[in-house]
């Protein structure tokens, strides 16, 4: 009789090869159904894995990634050298790669375990290139300077999207910069309007140190291994975080919002975003957040508005929304759509 847990772990192994596949990473796809195929619970880590408790989904669990990530970390700290063999930018099929996997799972039980207590973490740039149009229709709408908060922050990267150089369709923005983002556009320009920043902070449940390298390297594991841009494109941007004041805050997102709402600031629009961030909030405390950041919506005046930016799924297969609330009238508008990692841009603005 077939172990219904374990099968229902194995589909969703199934389920995330193919949005690997589809966000342009095919070794992590082979990867996630190698183990969806070959995974047994003849050791301590395929046990623990084919009885997963919770939700083993990428909107919660995110199981598969956490392996991978592990497997990952393993490589880049030069912990397995017959795995890293096998990785890229090493070719290898899969009756090859499978039996590497396998060794790595038996001859480091005790890291793998312990890695698989952590959810995926990532701070994935490239979503700035969503992110910056909206700071944009905001500046032009409120025509004051930004305080802004972020939710979910990680290494607070995408806390220093000023700092980068952008290709927006037919807009240039920002830089010079070693980090340049040039996602394929589609739709009318972003509108221009001048951005002052006066105010930034982020939290997170586990903050990341850019100047650490423990941090730099959990960082780096959860980025797939074949996307060599992405981690190019990410070891610029923690250098420049490392090169700033700004830590990102420990703490839960709505205990950080409720302080950070508690006054007004005339003279300038307060803006809260995330990037798929808020799915991964229990359902209680996205409620709670919901309520809180709708009161201090209410409280919004003309001489201090309130913005709520965020690029987050919203079950439709194209990508995330780009949506933006504006207080103080309360009005929502999706903006676009983008790529979960920031390939590409669809805009539409708040005037479509």
């Amino acid at each position: 009789m077939p172990n219904e847990r374990a099968e229902t772990i194995r589909q969703s192994f199934r389920r995330q090869a193919k949005a690997c596949a589809d966000l342009g990473s095919p070794f992590t796809a082979r990867l996630c159904m190698l183990a969806a195929e070959h995974l047994t619970d003849e050791t301590p880590v395929g046990a623990t894995v084919l009885g997963w408790s919770g939700n083993p989904d990428g909107t919660h669990d995110a199981l598969a990634l956490r392996l991978a990530g592990t497997l990952h970390a393993l490589v880049r700290a030069g912990q397995d050298a017959a795995l890293a063999a096998v990785y890229p930018p090493h070719a290898a099929d899969d009756d090859t790669l499978w039996p590497a996997i396998e060794a790595a799972l038996r001859h480091n039980v005790d890291f793998i375990l312990e890695r698989l207590k952590s959810a995926p973490q990532t701070n994935e740039v490239r979503r700035s290139s969503a992110l910056l149009p909206g700071f944009l229709t905001i500046a032009q709408l409120t025509n004051k300077p930004l305080r802004l908060s972020e939710i979910g922050a990680s290494a607070g990267l995408n806390l220093h999207w000023d700092r980068y150089a952008y290709t927006l369709g037919g807009v240039q923005w920002g830089g010079p910069s070693p980090v340049m983002l040039e996602p394929e556009w589609e739709g009318p320009s972003p509108p221009i309007a001048q951005i002052e920043i006066i105010d930034r902070a982020g939290c997170d449940l586990n903050p990341l140190d850019p100047k650490s390298d423990a941090d730099r390297l959990r960082l780096f594991s959860y980025i797939w291994a074949d996307q060599t841009d992405r981690l190019q494109r990410t070891a610029a941007a923690l250098a420049i975080a490392a090169d700033t004041a700004i830590k990102v805050e420990r703490a839960d997102a709505v205990d950080w919002l409720r302080t950070r709402l508690s006054q007004p600031h005339p003279g300038m629009t307060h803006v809260i975003y995330h990037t798929i961030a808020w799915q991964y909030l229990p359902a209680d405390l996205k409620a709670e957040g919901e309520i809180l950041i709708a009161e201090a919506g209410a409280r919004a005046t003309a001489d201090a508005p309130l913005a709520r930016l965020q690029l987050e799924a919203d079950g439709k297969p194209d990508g995330a929304a780009v949506t933006l609330t504006l207080w103080p009238t309360g009005e929502t508008r999706e903006l676009g759509r983008a790529d979960f990692h920031g390939r590409w841009v669809k805009w539409m603005g708040w005037e479509a």
